[in-house]
């Protein structure tokens, strides 16, 4: 046995001393030096180009002796002392990882600028042992001062900065020659997590992970004895160095900066590639975004804001903001965004992919889609009974709600006890069909009805559509009429399934990248998925086309082509939505009103002149103007003609239909008792997609996510969001409108 392990280990000896002398010293890749990721439209023209430009290399004398030592406190404290790889680092990072610690990357200074330099990025074993045995025998032809200047000229930090003079330039508007120890600890810093450190001046989240990684490196600098104690607490006491304010190149101004965003953060999703990869360029990523109807949505959104917004004379302007997606519901591409006034105007947050804006009675067609799907339990104890658009709810405002067991809901901040559901006016609807109380965005029959079909079964409906379920409200009443916060891109992309005839795409926003001359795997066109029958998916793009007919949507007849959609308001006016399409586009517009200082939605009244901000008004404003454009000499084309639905229930207490009339009424409630499996309602409309032939079978999977949102918070009050049916139309004007006519709530 000893003669046999000292055998392995002679072979294994042999093996690495024939791979140490084997290995050869390639030349310094050049375009490790100055390299740019390339970002094109959709037609294949360059978007913009990053990252060529801020690189100035500078001799190791330049950056000050301390400063040096912040990034060996951090990264590699025995760099002078190593061979050039650290073996028990190696193992720690591995140990950390495994145990969900702080991920460490185990590789020193030297195999990072052996990477860097002379290797490709590629998270490959042979890459890896080509990275240390190269960064065993490089210490023969460098010196440590050699090597440790290599690595800060190579290194990205965020901030489009290449190397630590563009970093120094960037994030404190010196020269590295003048950075403090404190600034270099936080340029150490951001090595790590570079796209998210460089808004540590904006970002609440960005500063409080840079804080904490700025004072690990002055405690790493304490316990090194490269600095005392007593300077660490100085350094501390002095505070965190918040960089100067991010003014990036031309290049990324206006919506530019969120689109090359929104690609990267696809790309990583779809590869092994970090940002910190992605930084060091050498990328050519072509996108979906369409240059014209980006420039179009961007367009339409100043000219709503020129006619309404006038914060400089009007307080109630001030801080409004705007997100907007629109998507081809034939394969899930984003074709334009709209994600705030822009990079160069200080905003960072892309507001088409950010949630934490509810989504108001947009949310209502996923309820009704739910309903068309499961049915609905009308009466305790009995199966589920099947609904459709004519299906008959109170619409009354003030009225109690039922759950499936015939339970009325408590609510604890009124004074019966019991929730009483408002909509956005108190008319007296009586008993009105789904289809309008859709119309005229009435939240009382929809929060009903949600409770009948089940939290389950509307939340499933929503995973299948394309929404998250990190975004997804928790089991309240509100839920069923928008307490949840999707973003613009997600909500554009389950009502591009009802576009789609029930075949949900998961969005996307990158086709091709191309890297070192051959195509990266991982950028296949998303397929598309049945979510849901063609018959759902049809009648409720019919029931949205009577939104836009004759509804709160009837701002969008502007169009002139035929057009489905829904109008969205929220409790306290804090969100505005309008999501519309034709059988070629859909769009999705929010707006909201947030100081960028201080997170929390605000009241909207006011805002434009108008004393309630509906969905009908300025969202609605914004889609058209954007619509109008990016279909211009585009054919008009049709929806399918509406299903013929089987039989449809009313909710119990409706009154008796005529004996010409199809729908019938429920039996009274019994003893409240479980509920029985829900059945789908009978439909003659075979399940199909529009363009995708016919299908046999309708099933609904929950999609991934691939575009990457931030969290956000919901609501979750029993009153849920507002509604209403129809309210004064105001006409803007500096103080409070007067009525000139009539118009549907949210």
């Amino acid at each position: 046995m000893s003669g046999t392990f000292l055998l392995f280990v002679a072979g294994l000896l042999g093996l690495f001393g024939y791979a140490y002398a084997t290995t050869t010293i390639p030349g310094a890749n050049p375009d490790t030096q100055a390299q740019s990721n390339t970002f094109y439209w959709s037609d294949g023209s360059v978007m913009t180009t990053q990252g060529a430009t801020n690189r100035q290399n500078v001799d190791l004398a330049q950056v000050p002796k301390l400063v040096q030592w912040d990034f060996l406190a951090a990264e590699n404290a025995t760099f002078y002392s190593d061979p050039g790889i650290d073996t028990q680092g190696m193992l720690r990072a591995v140990y950390h990882m495994a145990t969900g610690g702080e991920v460490q990357s185990g590789s020193t200074i030297t195999q990072q600028f052996v990477k860097n330099t002379y290797l490709s990025q590629d998270q490959s074993v042979t890459r890896k042992l080509r990275e240390i045995m190269i960064s065993l025998k490089i210490g023969g032809q460098m010196s440590k001062q050699q090597i440790l200047q290599g690595y800060l000229n190579t290194c990205y930090y965020g901030r489009d900065a290449y190397g630590i003079e563009a970093a120094a330039r960037t994030y404190y508007h010196v020269h590295a020659s003048q950075l403090t120890v404190s600034q270099g600890a936080f340029i150490a810093a951001t090595v790590n997590e570079p796209s998210l450190l460089m808004h540590a001046d904006t970002d609440p989240r960005a500063k409080a992970q840079a804080k904490a990684r700025w004072t690990y490196v002055l405690d790493r600098m304490a316990k090194i004895h490269k600095i005392t104690a007593a300077q660490e607490q100085q350094y501390l006491a002095a505070g965190f160095p918040t960089p100067k304010p991010y003014t990036p190149s031309a290049g990324m101004a206006g919506q530019t900066g969120y689109l090359v965003q929104t690609a990267e953060k696809y790309v990583e999703a779809h590869t092994s590639l970090t940002d910190q990869q992605l930084g060091h360029g050498g990328y050519q990523i072509y996108t979906t975004f369409d240059k014209k109807r980006v420039s179009a949505l961007s367009a339409s959104v100043n000219a709503m804001e020129r006619r309404h917004l006038d914060p400089r004379h009007r307080p109630a302007d001030k801080d409004v903001q705007v997100g907007a997606a629109s998507i081809d519901p034939s394969t899930g591409a984003i074709v334009a965004l709209y994600g705030g006034p822009g990079w160069n105007k200080g905003h960072w947050t892309d507001n088409a992919d950010a949630t934490g804006v509810p989504v108001g009675s947009t949310f209502k067609p996923v309820d009704l889609a739910a309903a068309l799907d499961h049915g609905a339990v009308l009466s305790p104890g009995q199966p589920a009974a099947p609904v459709t658009p004519d299906s008959k709810f109170d619409g009354d405002d003030g009225i109690t709600i039922r759950n499936r067991q015939g339970q009325e809901l408590p609510d604890s901040k009124d004074p019966t006890g019991l929730l009483h559901q408002r909509n956005d006016v108190p008319t007296k609807w009586g008993y009105i069909t789904l289809r309008k109380a859709m119309e005229q965005s009435v939240n009382t029959p929809y929060v009903q009805l949600g409770e009948y079909v089940g939290y389950d079964k509307v939340e499933g409906e929503a995973l299948s559509a394309g929404l998250l379920r990190t975004s997804l409200q928790y089991d309240t009443p509100g839920f069923y009429i928008g307490t949840s916060t999707p973003s613009a891109i997600r909500m554009a992309d389950a009502y591009a399934t009802f576009d789609d005839g029930g075949i949900q795409h998961e969005p996307y926003s990158v086709t091709k990248v191309v890297a070192d001359g051959r195509q990266l795997p991982g950028f296949d066109k998303p397929k598309g998925i049945t979510a849901m029958s063609a018959s759902t998916a049809d009648t409720v793009t019919d029931v949205l086309r009577g939104v836009v007919e004759h509804g709160t949507g009837t701002n969008a007849r502007a169009l002139g082509r035929p057009a489905a959609g829904k109008t969205g308001t929220t409790d306290d006016y804090r969100s505005a939505w309008f999501i519309g399409y034709t059988p070629q586009l859909t769009t999705a517009v929010s707006m909201f009103k947030e100081d960028p200082k201080n997170a929390g939605l605000r009241s909207m009244q006011g805002v434009g002149g108008y004393a309630k901000v509906f969905g009908a008004d300025m969202p609605t404003e914004v889609w058209t103007g954007y619509m109008t454009a990016a279909l211009r000499g585009q054919p008009v084309e049709q929806f399918p003609p509406a299903p013929q639905l089987g039989q449809s229930t009313d909710e119990y207490g409706a009154p008796s239909p005529t004996p010409s009339a199809t729908a019938t009424r429920s039996t009274p409630p019994a003893t409240p008792t479980a509920s029985a499996t829900p059945t789908t309602p009978t439909t003659i409309t075979p399940c199909r997609g529009h363009g995708h032939g016919h299908g046999q079978h309708c099933v609904s999977p929950s999609p991934t996510d691939t575009t990457g949102t931030t969290a956000g918070t919901g609501g979750g009050l029993l009153g849920g969001t507002s509604g209403g049916s129809t309210s004064p139309s105001p006409t803007p004007t500096t103080s409070t409108p007067a009525p000139t006519s009539v118009r549907g709530g949210p």
